[in-house]
């Protein structure tokens, strides 16, 4: 098994409630900043997201996504619309 910085974890929040995490290739180390934010930009303005596995291809439609998490954090991510140093005061709660 590959070591935990190695890769990093996508979770998908759907808006039916129900989750899906995926492991992918970290960024390269000798990516730049400037590169990573300009990649990650492009990435979120796109409607289909699609995630090559060894055994399949899924292909997520982002109008069904209200929330995605990637850990470890994007600390190289820098600039407008972007909260650094941010905490976490109180998780996100489903109402039933």
């Amino acid at each position: 098994m590959h070591s935990q910085s190695d890769y990093t974890q996508l979770t998908f929040y759907y808006l039916n409630g129900q989750t899906e995490s995926f492991m992918i290739p970290a960024a390269l180390e000798d990516e730049t900043r400037q590169d990573m934010r300009i990649e990650v930009r492009h990435i979120l303005q796109k409607d289909w997201w699609i995630l090559n596995l060894d055994e399949q291809t899924v292909m997520v439609n982002i109008a069904n996504v209200v929330k995605v998490e990637v850990k470890p954090s994007l600390t190289q991510l820098q600039g407008e619309g972007i909260f650094s140093n941010a905490e976490r005061v109180t998780a996100l709660n489903r109402s039933r």
